[in-house]
């Protein structure tokens, strides 16, 4: 199932070519059926001809923190998000198998369901959100497992192995930041048994923390990837320390950071570039904040930030979006995402940076081999905008043409 205009040779030309990884001095890329035939030369015979002077060609970009369903997809897509991250969900093989073969929404990968305790987070959201959340998060109707031993843990982990999991995710929130104190969390003996199960079938490990404590503890575990910035107060020199010489990669969430600091985006959901590609409903709910963390600061976060890209930590552009309902408010698919590369900006990367947390990076720490640099034989996962992101960030919003594996998106898709 695909819509768009059908896959066809198309050759843009005059274009200033962000490859994921830099500016390169090549002007044309060529796309042939799924893929990018060539970057550089001269416009093949036959080719259909964009031309693209004034603007600049970046590789689809990857949302590498989600919670999603086939809307989520659908909107993405419009925004040159080309895949979404999901960081907890449940999908049947059905499903992914139409993601798959489908170009007018974006790629998913999916870690199955997280690694959480009797009661632990985000069970609590079941009573909280009248289950909205949990329908989306889990796709009802379900039981909502939960793991207490070593042994528990393992089984878990085999379990979302066994149907599709891409990565594994684990919770460690004792809720103190978002607004629901005292939740139970995972003992280190059941942390380390998911880790180390999910490493020796060669998958990674995505923690959920959000306090430099379980961050901490998420690190001496062996984790592989931080879903979001700690923000409780200021990380230890041995947290810094120990993120950077572990290898550890980190998805901050800056936009979900900031709403629940309580700033709404509803400047975000006036910019046209935005309101044309939303419904109402996702305008309102990008207007709203959680305002759950009142007392937390991005200027703080943004500390964190330059300490951990000085260390050397790979850093990756994540929104966490997933549900327009009033808890969530402050986000929405693909448009979050652009935010987020406004903010990495804001918190000291250059925009360079910023782009390739949101391409190259990503796909190379998820072994997403075939997307993320626009290079021969990639998958032709491409975003077309006005202007010169590579100096002005907010350029990323200015969307003149979308393709999905050499599909170009159109207005009614």
């Amino acid at each position: 199932m695909s819509k768009g205009i059908a896959n066809q040779m198309a050759a843009i030309t005059n274009v200033r070519i962000f490859d994921g990884e830099c500016v390169i001095p090549e002007r044309t890329v060529t796309i042939n059926g799924s893929q990018i035939q060539s970057v550089g030369g001269e416009a093949p015979a036959g080719a259909t001809v964009i031309d693209g002077h004034g603007k600049t060609l970046l590789p689809g970009l990857i949302d590498s923190h989600v919670h999603t369903d086939m809307d989520g997809l659908h909107d993405a897509l419009k925004f040159g998000v080309t895949t979404e991250l999901e960081m907890q969900g449940r999908w049947s093989a059905k499903q992914r198998k139409e993601i798959s073969e489908r170009n007018d929404i974006a790629d998913l990968r999916s870690p199955g369901m997280g690694v959480t305790p009797k009661g632990g987070h985000p069970s609590e959201y079941i009573s909280s959100s009248g289950n909205q959340l949990i329908r989306l998060l889990c796709r009802l109707p379900f039981v909502f497992r939960t793991v207490g031993t070593p042994d528990e843990a393992v089984k878990f982990v085999d379990d979302q192995i066994a149907k599709g999991a891409d990565y594994i995710k684990i919770f460690i929130e004792d809720g103190s930041c978002i607004g629901f104190p005292g939740l139970p969390v995972l003992d280190d003996k059941t942390l380390r048994a998911a880790v180390k199960e999910a490493h020796r079938q060669h998958k990674l490990v995505i923690v959920h923390s959000t306090t430099v404590e379980a961050t901490q503890r998420a690190v001496n575990a062996g984790v592989d990837c931080l879903g979001h910035l700690f923000f409780d107060r200021a990380p230890t020199s041995k947290l810094l320390a120990d993120i950077s010489s572990s290898g550890v990669f980190i998805i901050p969430t800056l936009v979900t950071l900031s709403t629940a600091f309580g700033n709404n985006a509803a400047w975000l959901a006036a910019d046209e570039r935005v309101s044309s590609r939303l419904s109402e409903k996702w305008l309102d709910s990008l207007s709203r904040s959680m305002n759950v963390y009142p007392q937390g600061k991005l200027e703080e976060a943004y500390t964190a930030i330059k300490a951990l890209r000085n260390a050397g930590v790979d850093i990756l552009a994540g929104s966490d979006v997933s549900e327009p309902i009033p808890i969530l408010g402050g986000l929405a698919h693909g448009a979050s995402l652009h935010h987020e590369l406004r903010l990495l900006v804001d918190a000291g990367l250059n925009p360079v940076e910023a782009l390739q947390a949101a391409t190259s990076t990503p796909a190379r720490r998820f072994g997403l081999t075939d997307r993320g640099r626009i290079i021969s034989g990639k998958i032709a996962d491409l975003l077309l905008v006005d202007g010169n992101p590579l100096v002005n960030i907010t350029d990323t919003l200015s969307i003149r043409a979308v393709w999905h594996r050499g599909v170009q998106l159109t207005s009614q898709d």
